[in-house]
């Protein structure tokens, strides 16, 4: 789900811009005071909080029910073309066209069916991330008002463009954003 950063790298890097040019344009001591900035990994939040996880947990329920059934489609295949093989010798040349046909008719069904499952599958990840970002910005706010934070950035966590190459242990707010997402999405 590498969603999450992709949308918000395009959102974080003005965001570390604005942030910037409003350091620099303040005294080096008021500077050092009025900015204080912090990074999330939204990724680890959806990982490791409670919410997150149920979600994740259902996604991939809803995925092995989906693959079980593609499973039980691709085996019945199989068998299909093994009975059409062994019976092709015993069967006239229109018998073979109008078995072959109806067998290209059911490979055909087949992976229009596993196409929209991942079309299917696409929809609910993305419903899922923007559903989840929203909520995780939503409780990343909370923990950097709370914490007189001016600036809070994606810290990202495989993506091949990360917008944060260091930080200090002390800035990173994923877990007080894990505790506060919990707290707040708890049902």
């Amino acid at each position: 789900m590498h969603t999450i950063g992709i949308l918000s790298g395009r959102i974080a890097l003005p965001l570390v811009a604005a942030g910037m040019l409003l350091f620099a344009s303040l005294p080096p001591a008021q500077a050092a005071e009025a900015f204080k900035m912090g990074v999330v990994d939204p990724q680890t939040v959806l990982e490791k909080s409670k919410a997150g996880r149920k979600a994740l947990d259902g996604l991939k329920e809803y995925v092995s029910t989906r693959q079980k059934l593609l499973s039980r489609d691709e085996e019945e295949l199989r068998n299909t073309e093994k009975t059409l093989k062994e019976q092709l010798a015993k069967l006239s040349d229109a018998e073979k066209k109008e078995k072959e046909t109806q067998f290209r008719a059911k490979i055909q069904d087949y992976q229009k069916r596993a196409q929209e499952f991942n079309q299917e599958l696409q929809g609910k990840q993305k419903e899922l991330v923007d559903d989840y970002m929203k909520k995780i910005s939503a409780a990343t706010q909370t923990v950097a008002e709370k914490g007189g934070f001016s600036l809070v950035v994606d810290k990202g966590s495989e993506q091949p463009v990360k917008i944060v190459i260091y930080n200090k242990d002390t800035i990173d707010l994923t877990e007080q954003v894990i505790k506060e997402f919990d707290r707040a999405n708890s049902k």
